[in-house]
């Protein structure tokens, strides 16, 4: 679903903005995954939610492709390693959003990316997604 901006914004956009580009959220808890959802669409996002890996290449390879993504680490249908490969490949950036605490290790490919651990508050995760690399994010801009 599309949205617009609401005048309750937290500040990083402004209720003048029209629509923030799709995200992909690939989470398999379903609480986690609506709340992510709404919380985005208030800010204006339109949203896509999955909950497994398998979901995730369905629709990439059915829908538009999203302008950035919300990635669970270990999902139903295992690590999302290779998915984050693939998301990589396509240029779409993304940030980690897990209960896998990173201190344990995360794999070489995915040293470089965001990665937050639940729980994380929405402002923190917001934050990540505008502040994710100019050179890859197209919502970037917004953040200036």
């Amino acid at each position: 679903m599309r949205a617009t901006a609401s005048s309750r914004s937290s500040g990083f956009m402004s209720t003048e903005l029209a629509i923030q580009p799709c995200c992909l959220v690939v989470e398999d808890q379903a609480l986690i995954a609506m709340s992510i959802e709404a919380y985005l669409e208030d800010e204006g996002f339109e949203v896509e939610t999955v909950t497994s890996i398998a979901q995730a290449r369905a629709w990439l390879e059915q829908a538009d492709t999203p302008k950035l993504a919300i990635l669970d680490f270990m999902l139903k249908d295992g690590p999302a390693t290779e998915f984050a490969a693939e998301l990589r490949r396509r240029g779409i950036p993304f940030v980690v959003y897990s209960g896998y605490p990173r201190a344990l290790g995360v794999p070489s490919e995915l040293e470089e990316v965001p990665w937050l651990e639940k729980p994380m508050g929405r402002d923190e995760l917001l934050n990540a997604l505008m502040s994710l690399p100019a050179q890859m994010s197209p919502i970037a801009s917004l953040n200036s």
